[in-house]
């Protein structure tokens, strides 16, 4: 889905009463959900592998820190990553909750990519992906997810896991390595 689409499509949940003109010292919940929005939707991307379950997800998570705005410190940190937190927690719930396996059929669709056997191909590519993943640690996918989903660099994902800066980035360069060495083996057939 269109990045566009999706914040068009949830917009007014962020722009209520004063959310979009806060006084000094306040969050401007607005800006916040326009710069995460599109992370916290590749994200689910990556961990559930469908589309309607990520928009679905991705518009609880938006909920629920909305309903909880007035708890949020910034003195523990940036709104945008405790709304990841929130993500995360949310897609562990489904997890937990739904006990299924990651459905591949549908994939995130790109609406830049004009030609049609570019977009099956693409939405193959990232199925080989998810497969591939499948089949690596929860915390190898999780570092993936927050990485290459919800857009973090190692030092935001090193604060969120708890693991340290220089582990999340060797254990990335690790997989990323080994996902190439497997996508290169599956793909010379």
């Amino acid at each position: 889905m269109d990045q566009h689409v999706l914040i068009d499509k949830y917009k007014n949940f962020f722009t209520l009463g004063n959310a979009t003109r806060p006084m000094e010292n306040e969050i401007n919940w607005h800006q916040v959900y326009t710069e995460s929005v599109s992370r916290i939707f590749h994200f689910f991307c990556y961990k559930v592998g469908d589309i309607q379950l990520a928009e679905d997800l991705t518009a609880a998570t938006f909920e629920k820190a909305w309903k909880n705005r007035n708890k949020f410190k910034s003195s523990k940190g940036q709104p945008h990553m405790w709304i990841i937190g929130i993500a995360r927690n949310l897609a562990a719930d489904h997890f937990r909750r739904d006990h299924h396996e990651i459905s591949f059929e549908n994939l995130p669709e790109s609406s830049h990519v004009k030609n049609e056997n570019e977009e099956i191909e693409k939405r193959l590519e990232f199925q080989s992906i998810l497969n591939l993943l499948s089949h690596y640690s929860q915390r190898e996918r999780e570092l993936i997810h927050l990485k290459y989903g919800a857009e973090l660099n190692n030092r935001q994902i090193a604060d969120m896991t708890g693991l340290s800066e220089s582990n999340v980035g060797t254990i990335l360069y690790r997989v990323v390595e080994k996902l190439g060495k497997e996508w290169e083996t599956n793909h010379e057939r």
